[in-house]
This record gives C-alpha cells, sequence and structure tokens, in this order.
C-alpha cells in the first residue's frame, strides 16, 4: 500500500510549520518588501533641521508676499476710488451732451414746424462727428448766435465726454489688474503658509519638543547679541556725553545741559517716537494676522504704521516703502521708535524700543512681541531708519 502513495515535498519550515515551496518564496518576498517599507521613510524623511529650515523659509516666503498683498491691495483701493470718480465725471458730463442734444433737437424741431431752409440741424444730431459736419457743409455761417452757441456746447460735450469715456475704461483696466495682483498675493500668501503648517503638523511630539529646544536656544544667543548691543550703546552715550562736558569746559560754561539732548532725538521726534512706541507697547499680545492693520490684529508693517501714526506721523504701507520714509542708522546707532527692517527683501519690519530690542507682530501662530532684534541672527537686519 506504501508504494502507491505520492511523495510529499519536503519544503520549509517557517517557525515550525512545513510550507511548500511556493509560500516559501512568497513569504521571503513579503519580508523583503517589509524591510524595504520600514526602512524608507527613515530614508527619505527630512531632518528635523531640514524641516525648520524650510518652515522658516516658507514664513519668510509668506511675509514677502503679504507685503506684495498689501501693496496690491493699496493700489486696488485707490485705483477703484479714481474709477469710481471717473464713472460719476462720466455719468455727468453724458448728462450735459443729452442736454445739449435736447437743445438741438429743440432747434431742428422749430426749423422744421416753420419751413427754415436748415435741416442739417437734425441731421447733425445723428453724426458721428458733429464738428466735421458743420466743417464740412459751413452750417455754422448759417446758425443764429443762440444755435451756434448750443452747438459749441453740443461739441465741447460730447469731445469731454468721450475723453472721460476712454480714461473710463482704461481705469476699469488697471483695476482689474491691480485686483488680478491682489489675488495672486493673496492666494500665494495662503499655500506658503497651508504648506507650513501641513510640515509642522507631520512631527511626532518629541520632534516638536526638539524643535523647541532649538528654537529656545536662538533665542538665548539673541539676547545675548541684544545685551552686547545695549552694553556698546551705552558706551558710546557715556563717551558722548563725556566729550560734551569737555567742550561745555572748554568754553568755559562747565555745564552739561546740552548733552542730554544731543545724545536723543530733538524733542519734537523724540516726542513722536516715544508715542509711537508707547502704542505699539500696548499692541503686545494681540495676534499677527497677515493684511491686518488693527486694531485687533496687525501685520510687521500694518503695526509700524499704526504705531507711527498714533504719533501724528504718517508712514506707508508697506516695508518697502516704509524702509524710504525716513533717515537710515547704523544698528549701534539705533534709537527708541527707530524702525529695523529684516532680510534683503525687505519683507520684515519691526520698532526699536532700545536695549538691542523690538516690539513686532512676527509671523503666523504668533502674537506682537518684544523680543531681540537679532532673533534670525544679525546677519538677518537689513537696515535701520529713523522715520522724518
Amino acid at each position: 500500500m506504501a508504494s502507491h502513495r505520492k511523495s510529499r515535498s519536503t519544503g520549509t519550515r517557517v517557525a515550525g510549520i512545513r510550507t511548500p515551496a511556493l509560500a516559501t518564496a512568497a513569504l521571503t518576498s513579503v519580508a523583503l518588501l517589509s524591510q524595504t517599507a520600514n526602512a524608507a521613510p527613515s530614508d527619505d524623511r527630512p531632518s528635523l533641521e531640514e524641516v525648520e529650515k524650510k518652515v522658516d523659509d516658507l514664513y519668510r516666503q509668506a511675509g514677502s508676499a503679504t507685503e506684495k498683498y498689501n501693496a496690491a491691495k493699496e493700489k486696488t483701493s485707490k485705483q477703484r476710488k479714481k474709477v469710481d470718480t471717473l464713472l460719476d465725471d462720466v455719468a455727468k458730463r453724458t448728462q450735459k451732451l443729452n442736454d445739449a442734444r435736447t437743445e438741438l433737437g429743440s432747434f431742428a424741431s422749430a426749423q422744421y414746424r416753420t419751413g427754415a431752409s436748415v435741416p442739417e440741424t437734425a441731421t447733425l444730431l445723428l453724426a458721428d462727428s458733429p464738428q466735421d459736419y458743420f466743417d464740412q457743409n459751413q452750417l455754422m455761417n448759417r446758425l443764429t448766435g443762440r444755435q451756434k452757441t448750443a452747438v459749441d456746447d453740443y461739441v465741447t460735450q460730447q469731445s469731454e465726454t468721450m475723453k472721460k469715456r476712454r480714461e473710463a475704461t482704461e481705469g476699469l483696466d488697471t483695476l482689474t489688474d491691480s485686483q488680478n495682483d491682489l489675488k495672486t498675493a493673496k492666494s500665494t500668501v495662503q499655500k506658503k503658509l497651508a504648506t507650513a503648517r501641513e510640515l509642522l503638523s507631520e512631527l511626532t511630539a518629541e520632534e516638536k519638543a526638539r524643535l523647541a529646544a532649538i528654537e529656545k536656544k536662538k533665542q538665548e544667543e539673541a539676547a545675548r547679541k541684544a545685551a552686547e548691543l545695549a552694553k556698546q550703546q551705552a558706551a558710546e552715550e557715556e563717551a558722548e556725553r563725556k566729550r560734551q562736558e569737555e567742550a561745555a569746559q572748554q568754553q568755559g560754561s562747565g555745564s552739561s545741559s546740552g548733552s542730554s539732548e544731543s545724545s536723543t532725538p530733538g524733542s519734537s521726534t523724540g516726542t513722536q517716537a516715544q508715542k509711537a512706541l508707547a502704542f505699539a507697547q500696548a499692541q503686545i499680545g494681540k495676534p499677527y494676522v497677515w493684511g491686518a492693520t488693527g486694531p485687533g490684529s496687525y501685520d510687521c508693517s500694518g503695526l509700524t504704521q499704526a504705531a507711527w501714526k498714533a504719533a501724528g506721523v504718517t508712514l506707508p504701507r508697506t516695508t518697502y516703502d516704509q524702509v524710504n520714509a525716513g533717515t537710515t542708522v547704523s544698528v549701534s546707532q539705533a534709537q527708541p521708535g527707530d524702525l529695523v527692517f529684516f532680510y534683503d527683501d525687505i519683507s520684515h519690519v519691526g520698532l526699536y524700543v532700545g536695549d538691542g530690542k523690538m516690539v513686532h507682530a512676527p509671523k503666523p501662530g504668533a502674537y506682537v512681541r518684544e523680543e531681540s532684534i537679532f532673533y534670525d541672527g544679525e546677519s538677518s537686519i537689513y537696515s535701520v531708519v529713523r522715520p522724518a
């Protein structure tokens, strides 16, 4: 009986179980795929430092796009007002043109009723260019003084109306371009911020803790640099005070009353700077919202603009324009109220407090706060400007 039994494949034992040869191959493939799948994420996933740099870059790009949005928004607002004015003017001139046409029509009707032989006046109302019609037919020579005045008024009103209509059409085209720029900038900001949020959401709790530790270390370094600047500024002020005391003694006055005035801005400018700074500090704790100008939230340039407005000084809306709204000074000469600009694209600004610190609206998810001007490294500082 045994001779009739079919021989069994020896196969391979896996975990004590005998398996067919094909099953063995399949298991091997699965094991290899599993190993590959487990290894892939660790190989392809960016390091925490790379994520941090990418997120910082995205926030900076969003900040730059925000300033473009602010510029486009301001341009759109101004253009809309200009177009509204032009359209109002067109409506008024069109009414005057209609009144002039009605008066000419009354002359034509009167001439028709009396059988007067000046039918050209009626034809005039249908002409594309009344002045050309008059020149070609010498109609002006056969009109009364009152009729000539009416014709002159009609021609003038038609010319002015056509001119204003062309201006309004061009204005509407410009407005459309500005609105498109506004939409593009808004879309760019939203995409950059969405990508940054997505990257941060993928971090584990441990990675977030490590990222917070890196940020804390950066803040400590920034604070150290601020303290160095404060010490340098204090030394320079002291040296200046002594120099002026010596100069006063040489003049025989022995007074140092002028020293305090020269080491600070002029009384008018100094008072305005104090008001601007006081306003900015009062906003600490309010959220950063891109495109916002207060009072409940701000972006960086919205905060500095509102602060100096509270001091009676009108600053432009964007960082690109604010950087040209005063006198540029060195970082070591920075005084309370000065504007501190950052990055080569001038996409961020804060209000100098003193001792190497500033008040600023940092970025989405953060709040208006006071911190070192070296918060993103010394090389990130673009310039310091004292508003005129």
